[in-house]
């Protein structure tokens, strides 16, 4: 770590932040390039992008950040046999996959459940990107107090907002503060399960640090891909409005697991601030 212990869970919610900063003016950004120039442009602006990041990162990156030597490979797996990891790594991956069975379908609902003109749908898309960007910032002030602690009253909180959502959809107005809501539950986990995995690795598994700060990325994107999916099939084979009720079975999950994550932390030798 180069960062002071205080200032960990705020450092790491910018971080995460930089996703919902990308998606609130880089979705529209590039939408507006392909609809002037050409779809090719909008790729072009990606490479240009992608070169002056490359260039800062050489530029501003510490270069003499290394993790403690490990004998092999096999080694820095053993953070594996942690069964805090093994849980722990298992929250990103239902925490996502429970929004992103809502939010891979989020236009979809805007249009045709909660009735949004197509003139205000990109300025409610922005909106909800905005919601997303102060769920990253709550993130970090989470991560600082209480950590992985607060997080089943917002799971619980979560479940009832994906359950309760065709039902109180049927007022337009309602529905919209539900799903602002629920942009800004989104990645309320981000910052608690980042700096979980980071001080277990500091504390047992030294030589592992650096697999350790992948694993919520990682797991993540696993969520992203499994809640995606299940939006699919729900709307296949169900309908649109079963979306939200479906997806509220993996919050149930990563409630759960949150609950099991907590008694493991308690029972544990080592005590961590976050749990």
């Amino acid at each position: 770590f180069i960062a002071p212990i205080k200032k960990r869970g705020w450092l790491v919610s910018w971080v995460f932040s930089g996703f919902s900063i990308a998606s609130v003016f880089g979705v529209p950004f590039g939408t507006w390039i392909s609809k002037n120039y050409g779809w090719r442009y909008s790729f072009y602006a990606i490479i240009l992008v992608s070169i002056i990041i490359l260039f800062f990162s050489i530029l501003l990156l510490l270069k003499n950040i290394h993790q403690q030597a490990s004998k092999n490979f096999k080694e820095q797996l053993r953070i594996f046999g942690d069964r805090r990891i093994q849980i722990g790594m298992f929250l990103p991956m239902f925490n996502l996959a429970g929004i992103y069975v809502f939010y891979t379908y989020l236009q979809p609902i805007l249009s045709h459940i909660l009735l949004v003109k197509e003139n205000f749908l990109t300025l409610t898309l922005f909106l909800y990107g905005l919601m997303a960007l102060i769920s990253n910032q709550l993130s970090g002030k989470i991560s600082s107090s209480s950590g992985l602690k607060k997080m089943p009253e917002i799971y619980i909180g979560q479940f009832l907002l994906l359950v309760l959502f065709p039902f109180l959809a049927v007022v337009p107005f309602i529905g919209m503060i539900v799903v602002m809501l629920l942009g800004v539950s989104m990645y309320l986990l981000n910052s608690p399960i980042q700096i979980f995995f980071l001080t277990v690795a500091e504390a047992d598994y030294p030589q592992s640090l650096i697999l350790a700060s992948s694993l919520n990325s990682i797991f993540a994107n696993f969520g992203i891909a499994l809640g995606s999916a299940t939006g699919g099939i729900v709307t296949e084979y169900f309908s649109l409005n079963k979306i939200a009720p479906i997806g509220s079975l993996y919050v149930l999950i990563a409630l759960v697991l949150t609950l099991i994550l907590e008694r493991i932390g308690k029972l544990s030798t080592h005590k961590f601030n976050m749990i």
